[in-house]
Parts: C-alpha cells; structure tokens; sequence
C-alpha cells in the first residue's frame, strides 16, 4: 500500500511539473505551424528580401527589381559583368525560379553599375527615408541622352499612391521625380529622366 501511495505521488509530481511543460511546447509547436502559414498568405516578402533571394540563388549585383502582383521581377549582374540573370522571387514564399541566364554579356556596359557605390537595396531603402512606403520598383537607369546614371525607385505608400525618386548611386541622396496616382506597375520606363 505504501509503495503506491509513493508511485501514485510521484506520478502526481511528474504530472504536475510536466503539464505546464506540456502545455507550452504545445502552444509553441501550435503557434509554429501558423505562423509560416500567415506569413504566406499575406504575401510580405520585401523588396529587400527579394534581393537577398535573388543574390543567393545568383551573386552578383542587382540591376532591376520591380514588383509584378505576387512576383519579383530582379535582374543580376555577376561582378565580372559578363553573366545576367532574370530572376522570379515569389512574393509570398520567397522562392528564387532562374527565367533566363546568359553568360556572354559585354561588360562594359555594366561599368557604370559596377562601380556604383550605392546598391540597389540602398537606392531603395534611402528612398523609403525620403517618402514613406514600400519599395516596388528599383532600376538602374544609365541614359544615354548625357544624363549621369541614377537609380529610379518606385516607393508605395499606404495610400496606394506612388512616389519616384532618383537616387544618386554615389551619395545615395533621394529626390523626388514626380508624383503619380498609384495605377500604374511601373510605367517609367523611358518616360522619367
């Protein structure tokens, strides 16, 4: 009789120490398996993200990210300027898909680029200082009507409305291109400058 008043006191013990256990680890595996789920589903992966995807699926340096519905559109250049890749980085998984790769590019046309001290995430986060927003777009934009190269970004503020700046790929200064109403993907290619 005695021997079970000990083994039934012990299992109380064991039972009492162990629930509070029990419950959290349950809790935490619970919350561990929605946690990925929301964030899935909402779709959050930044443009600041994408890039970090991209550039390790393809060192290199960014010369384009723009944002198209549930897909980041990046291109890369390698640091030799001789291989470009196209690039998809899922929106809500971050998964990296290789579109197209070419490995004989002229590097110099990518000299400018290359040797820009501002990166494209940098162009973008400077751009965030200066406007209040998301990043959408980032581009390299080397004109070749004389202009000195900057980086375009598209920021997209909480309003739904855009914002382009120009971002100097030396100082990283942002200045502002124009403001527009918010419908548009991207159709600054050619048009600002």
């Amino acid at each position: 009789m005695k021997r079970n008043l000990y083994v039934s006191a012990a299992a109380s013990v064991v039972l009492m120490a162990g629930g509070p256990v029990a419950a959290a680890t349950a809790a935490s595996a619970d919350t561990a398996r929605t946690v990925p789920a929301a964030t899935a589903a909402r779709g959050d992966v930044t443009a600041e993200a994408a890039i970090a995807a991209a550039l390790k699926n393809y060192p290199g340096v960014v010369e384009s990210l723009d944002r198209d519905g549930n897909v980041w559109h990046v291109d890369v250049i390698t640091k030799d300027g001789k291989g470009h890749a196209e690039l998809e980085v899922d929106a809500a998984t971050g998964a990296v898909t290789r579109q197209n790769v070419d490995t004989g590019e002229d590097s110099s046309e990518h000299k400018e680029l290359l040797a820009a001290k501002v990166t494209a995430g940098q162009a973008g986060k400077a751009a965030v200082a200066a406007h209040p927003g998301q990043v959408w777009t980032v581009e390299w934009d080397a004109d070749d009507n004389g202009k000195a190269p900057y980086w375009h970004v598209e920021v997209r503020g909480a309003d739904g409305k855009t914002w382009d700046a120009s971002v100097d790929p030396t100082t990283g200064k942002a200045t502002a291109q124009s403001d527009s109403d918010g419908d548009s993907d991207s159709d600054s290619d050619g048009g600002n400058g």
